[in-house]
């Protein structure tokens, strides 16, 4: 039975001088945890999008990763969700954005390519159809953390958008790719967003072709970094085009526009990649990415920094 499965927590400027043992225990355990909830639906058989919606879920769930209950303040002191998930073997996909107070936007965005005619909700109406179907919310206490609040306040106090960490520059996602035993791909985003972020801001994680993408023709892909750069480089459906029209191998593909095309306008960030032959990718052209994968025959391996 063969099965891969990859995840990020965010990448960025992750300085080792500013992590403390216990934090960076604590961000491995998160790692793994997400990588054993996926592993246990791949490993039983389990289609590689419960594995990829199962990883995000914890990852979600865990204060620690800007995404769900870690999600950063915006400029109003509230929170802001995104997600998308999209599965390789029919193209469909979902994604939600600016959702508050739904406890696990992955599992609403799954719902709205299983409950709805639809792509994409957007705020009040995403958060409709949530209730309407009966999704799980949380209210603000759920969502609040001390250090996420001292981020914010600092943000505000120097009228600035910060991208997760205020002294550490992290893109602060997370998101997983996975190839089943039946041979289907899929992949997974989600995210707070940005510190003090206004207007209704959305960054690459929803959109399909930016910031996730799934075909089973070519590739799996979940992106971590500054949104609106991944936004004007469609990066992860060009490293899906590079693999379909140009005939690259997925390394070459995501070498190029990672460490390539992304650097040469000043897109800084990662992201994972997975493809139909079992090969796993997880590049990025910052100074770290909170990362972990496995395969049926590699036991789960985490990592932070470039190593």
């Amino acid at each position: 039975m063969k099965y891969t499965l990859a995840i990020h927590g965010g990448a960025g400027t992750i300085d080792p001088n500013k992590m403390t043992p216990a934090k960076e225990v604590a961000y491995r355990t998160g790692l793994m945890n997400a990588l054993q909830a996926g592993e246990k639906i791949l490993a039983s058989g389990g289609s590689s999008l419960d594995a990829v919606e199962a990883a995000v879920i914890t990852l979600e769930n865990d204060a620690l990763f800007n995404a769900g209950r870690g999600s950063v303040f915006t400029h109003d002191g509230k929170h802001e969700m995104d997600a998308s998930l999209m599965r390789g073997d029919t193209l469909e996909a979902g994604a939600v954005a600016g959702v508050r107070g739904v406890q696990n936007p992955i599992t609403l965005a799954r719902a709205i390519i299983e409950k709805s005619e639809h792509v994409m909700l957007c705020r009040d109406g995403a958060e409709a159809f949530a209730k309407s179907i009966d999704l799980p919310f949380q209210d603000e206490e759920y969502f609040f953390d001390a250090f996420r609040h001292e981020q914010w306040q600092q943000a505000l106090k120097e009228n600035v958008i910060q991208l997760d960490h205020a002294d550490d520059k992290k893109f602060g996602t997370v998101g997983a790719v996975a190839l089943d035993s039946h041979g289907n791909l899929a992949a997974a985003t989600s995210t707070g967003g940005m510190t003090n972020k206004r207007w209704g801001r959305a960054g690459d994680s929803p959109i399909i072709g930016a910031g996730t993408y799934a075909n089973n023709q070519t590739c799996a892909i979940s992106c971590t970094g500054h949104g609106e750069f991944f936004i004007r480089a469609v990066v992860a459906y060009d490293i899906s085009c590079l693999i379909e029209y140009k005939g690259m191998s997925l390394q070459q593909a995501c070498d190029f526009v990672v460490k390539d095309k992304l650097v040469k306008f000043g897109g800084e960030g990662g992201l994972i990649a997975a493809d139909v032959h079992g090969n796993l990718i997880l590049p990025f052209n910052s100074s770290g990415m909170y990362r972990g994968w496995l395969k049926n025959d590699v036991p789960p391996t985490v990592r932070i920094y470039k190593d």
